[in-house]
């Protein structure tokens, strides 16, 4: 059987944490967050990595990461721009922030073959994690008229930042496991008095032991089809929005509540951590020396 594909998304602009985070390192020998994420897909059983990424980013990328990956795995790149639309469609003025997640997937389609996991560039996810999701791909299937889709879920206090707000995935399921529901929430923050998400100027509550997801899809090709027919119907509706994003979590919701897809959530005890600002990173050394420590991984990764 074919060994599924791994995409990650390594186009974000990194506003809030000041730099290319993407090729921050973190490890004790200069490992990145990525290096940690492909090794963990290695040993799952991922057989390709393609990263989508940025052009303006290409040449410190391809040499941060050529440097080590491209000789573990099968690698290819490709690249999130704002430009790459639908024939008829044009950048607005003013018109900064990519597309969004959907968008980004939808650069790597000519390089996927099968089913494939998503992962973000700057989240480190855990061994089980990678475990879980190939397990789950080697045997993805679309049947009964329905996609055979995946997610790994993280429990909401377990992935929140010290330092700011966060954006997050909030997830509902049924009795047996299966996504009812999942709402892009871009403005999560703890307070006080609890976790609390913004929208539209106006706070509300959500509880920490909400599941929510950080981005770990798994998939099979047919999402393409679907990202190829919706991000057209996007843009006509969100042009004249500067700070609209294609998001990937909206996809896949909008999928499960039209019954055109089922998304089993996959369970693990591994803790997420990430650098979405520039005050996580001794956070994130810490937990990679922990790691280190307990021999989930060698000091030096690539050796």
């Amino acid at each position: 059987m074919n060994k599924p594909a791994l995409i990650v998304m390594a186009a974000g602009m990194g506003s809030r944490y000041g730099g290319i985070k993407q090729i921050d390192p973190i490890g004790p020998n200069g490992e990145i967050i990525i290096d940690y994420s492909v090794y963990d897909a290695l040993r799952a059983g991922f057989g390709r990595v393609v990263f989508v990424i940025r052009k303006e980013i290409e040449e410190a990328f391809r040499e941060r990461v050529g440097s080590t990956i491209e000789k573990q795995i099968d690698t290819h790149y490709v690249f999130q721009e704002l430009n790459k639309l639908p024939t008829g469609f044009s950048v607005p003025a003013g018109r900064e922030k990519p597309w969004g997640t959907g968008h980004a997937i939808l650069m790597a389609k000519e390089k996927i073959d099968g089913p494939f996991a998503v992962v973000n560039a700057d989240d480190y996810y855990g061994v089980k994690s990678f475990k879980g999701m190939a397990d789950y791909l080697m045997n993805a299937q679309d049947k009964n008229g329905k996609y055979d889709f995946s997610l790994m879920g993280f429990v909401l206090k377990n992935t929140l930042s010290e330092n700011g707000s966060v954006a997050r995935g909030v997830c509902e399921q049924d009795k047996n496991g299966y996504l009812v529901d999942v709402k892009e929430r871009t403005k999560i923050q703890p307070f006080k008095d609890g976790v609390k998400f913004e929208e539209n100027g106006v706070w509300h509550n959500v509880s920490e032991e909400s599941l929510v997801s950080m981005n770990m899809w798994g998939f099979t090709k047919s999402l393409f089809s679907e990202l190829e027919s919706g991000f057209p119907e996007f843009l006509k509706a969100n042009m004249t929005n500067p700070k609209s994003e294609f998001f990937i979590p909206e996809i896949v919701g909008n999928l499960v509540r039209k019954g055109k897809a089922t998304v089993k959530v996959l369970s693990t005890d591994d803790k997420w951590f990430g650098v979405t600002y520039k005050e996580d990173k001794p956070l994130v050394q810490e937990a990679v020396r922990q790691l280190v420590a307990k021999n989930v991984y060698p000091a030096k990764l690539w050796s």
